[in-house]
């Protein structure tokens, strides 16, 4: 580990997980690194989680509040919410026990916009920050941190917090040094300046981040792999819907209102996103940009066919096997793949200079297309809203995507009314099913409900969504946007009830 910590300083603070877990009392307010499965302390979480199991044991009151970049793992949000040790958690998660201590009311969650939850931070409004604690490839000379596969809000936390611990991997390459930019330059109003990103590829930073070596407390020694699950294969529904966002895209170049190599690509995470990658690989585009939070397996095969000629995001989302090959392979990846802290990714400022094209997964979209991206029926946290909304509303076309039934066609993705509301009608521009696909730009919300009905919604529901919506137009006494509130949620009410919004009729 001498060359992975190379500080004297910093050597001398190496001690055990248990060792810093014992240094972190109840209620502290901890800014755990981590991204999506990537670059997230493995050993300290879980030393913590049995500490705190041991304190509750004994019948003492021990939790803390945790704070990370998006979702973590099963070694972080799991151990820790596995023994009801999270009092609070911020703003992005992904782990099943965490999501149902969430659900269940034990743990308090706040969701929140990927690139606000640094500033609320970094302003105070958060509370003190007792502890960061942050994944690192290496420690250097100087004593800053050479971050891993993931950096988040980690640049955030390490100023902020009054202690450090730093847990050195060296499972993570060592050729990830030289990915990262980190930019020192981004500040609360009214002191922020114009962040100076006009191209893809732009390094404005560091390739370190620059931390106060006397806050340091710990440092753990660590061969942890990161979190990484393969994706799923990509299956009919996922191919459908790549299409036709891969031909409405044509169409744009076509009417010249995209540039042939298209515009940076943004993308959420999973099979959809992966088959539009797959479309684009087997596509005759060349040349193509992505400004996005995530690096996905499908990028990287974009890379290696000399496609994408440069992707910028905060964190990898990789399957084992492309994992292996980015850690063997860093150093010729760097050229290509800028890491950045995700206030700078999912910035509103960039994201709208740039005119990213978004793509992001849903639950449900209502007729008039308000989209619901975090609660399944209504009330259940299922994830976040992560980066969605960022660049969502920020984007130069916006879209979502979903196949048009879940739970084996008991669940209609769209519905009359959705019963929460992530994203509104006037941010979404494009909705598509495996059924095909709503181009709403321009369009009246009346217009916009024929269409969604028309193009998105699976047979098995079309009938049923034009009754309500025929319905809505005659007992509405407003004609802009109808609806028949005695009836918005007769849908989700009988899935609850009867478990399939499928109506016997209509009430």
């Amino acid at each position: 580990m001498n060359e992975r910590i190379s500080n004297e300083k910093l050597r001398g603070k190496i001690m055990t997980a248990d060792e810093a877990a014992a240094l972190i009392p109840n209620g502290a307010q901890i800014g755990f690194g981590g991204f999506t499965g990537s670059g997230y302390p493995k050993e300290l979480p879980q030393a913590l989680a049995n500490r705190i199991k041991a304190a509750h044991e004994r019948g003492e009151e021990f939790t803390v509040n945790a704070f990370t970049g998006a979702s973590t793992a099963p070694e972080l949000d799991g151990a820790l919410a596995g023994v009801d040790g999270m009092h609070y958690r911020m703003p992005y998660q992904s782990d099943p026990t965490l999501r149902k201590k969430i659900n269940d009311g034990t743990t308090l969650y706040t969701d929140i916009h990927l690139s606000h939850s640094a500033q609320l931070v970094a302003e105070g409004f958060m509370g003190k920050l007792d502890f960061a604690v942050v994944e690192a490839v290496r420690i250097t000379e100087d004593g800053n941190i050479v971050p891993t596969s993931s950096v988040g809000n980690n640049k955030t936390y390490l100023d902020m917090a009054e202690k450090i611990i730093i847990e050195v991997n060296s499972w993570q390459s060592p050729d990830l040094e030289g990915m990262h930019d980190i930019w020192n330059g981004y500040l609360t109003p009214p002191n922020r300046p114009i962040i100076p990103i006009n191209n893809v590829g732009d390094r404005i930073g560091d390739t370190f981040l620059t931390i106060d070596s006397d806050k340091v407390v710990a440092v753990i020694e660590t061969t942890d792999r990161d979190r990484n699950s393969p994706f799923k294969p990509i299956d009919d529904d996922s191919r459908a819907i790549a299409g036709y966002l891969l031909d409405f895209y044509a169409n744009e170049v076509k009417h010249g209102r995209l540039p042939k190599n298209l515009l940076p690509l943004q993308s959420g995470v999973g099979n959809i996103p992966n088959a539009v990658l797959d479309g684009l690989l087997h596509s005759d585009l060349e040349n193509l940009t992505s400004y996005t939070e995530v690096i996905q397996d499908g990028m990287v095969d974009l890379i290696d066919a000399g496609k994408l000629a440069v992707a910028s995001a905060t964190a990898f989302s990789l399957s084992p096997d492309y994992a292996h090959n980015m850690n063997e392979n860093a150093k010729n990846y760097r050229k290509s793949i800028v890491l950045r802290p995700q206030e700078i990714s999912n910035h509103p400022e960039v994201i709208r200079r740039l005119g990213v094209l978004s793509c992001n997964g849903m639950i449900e979209a209502d007729i008039y297309g308000n989209v619901n991206s975090t609660h399944v029926m209504g009330t259940r946290m299922m994830n976040g809203i992560g980066g969605s909304g960022d660049f969502t509303r920020n984007a130069y076309i916006s879209a979502f995507v979903s196949p048009s039934t879940a739970k084996d066609g008991a669940i209609s993705a769209i519905v009359p009314m959705v019963s929460h509301v992530d994203h509104t009608e006037h941010d979404v521009m494009v909705i598509i099913t495996e059924q095909g696909i709503a181009d709403l730009r321009g369009l009246a919300p009346r217009l916009r409900a024929q269409k969604i009905i028309d193009n998105c919604v699976h047979p098995d529901f079309r009938a049923q969504l034009q009754e309500y919506f025929d319905h809505s137009l005659v007992t509405s006494k407003a004609k802009h946007t109808p609806h028949d509130l005695r009836h918005s949620y007769d849908w989700h009410l009988n899935f609850i009830e009867n478990g399939t919004m499928k109506l016997s009729h209509y009430r």
